[in-house]
């Protein structure tokens, strides 16, 4: 076989998909266990338009919550709102098995949320942004 290289900034449908199928079947020969991701959101909604103006979205998968985004509008920030989307994807997380969570977060977001929630950094990549960093977070979560 000789492959073509192909660049693009603009998928097809399903492309995404043709590159992770087969590297999901190939984790599962070598993995302690088969992958098994599932999907964990939380829409935030304005109770009057039911518009959605936040969330946590995430999923879990080898045991693990991974919480990918989570945002709460200015003007709801202080509220508690995001420290109970967390517990509850952490409670979500902990009925479907989970052992630990991780996430990401930039020096500009919301680092000291998650460390009063009992996460820890295990990485940082500095100047990402430029000026800024992003820190790598995890917690073990309690059964």
């Amino acid at each position: 076989m000789r492959p073509k290289y192909t660049m693009t900034d603009a998928p097809e449908l399903g492309v995404r998909d043709a590159i992770v199928k087969p590297l999901i079947a190939f984790n599962n020969t070598r993995a302690s266990q088969p992958e098994s991701y599932r999907p964990l959101v939380i829409i935030l909604s304005d109770h009057d338009t039911d518009e959605i103006i936040g969330g946590l979205w995430g999923g879990t998968n080898f045991s693990h919550l991974h919480v990918d985004l989570l945002f709460v509008p200015d003007s709801l920030r202080g509220t508690g709102l995001g420290r109970k989307m967390m517990l509850q994807a952490e409670q979500e997380a902990i009925a479907r098995g989970c052992r630990g969570a991780w996430l990401d977060t930039y020096s500009f977001q919301a680092r000291a949320l998650y460390e009063q929630l009992g996460y820890t950094a295990f990485g940082v990549l500095d100047d990402y942004p430029p000026g800024q960093q992003r820190i790598f977070l995890r917690k073990q979560l309690d059964r």
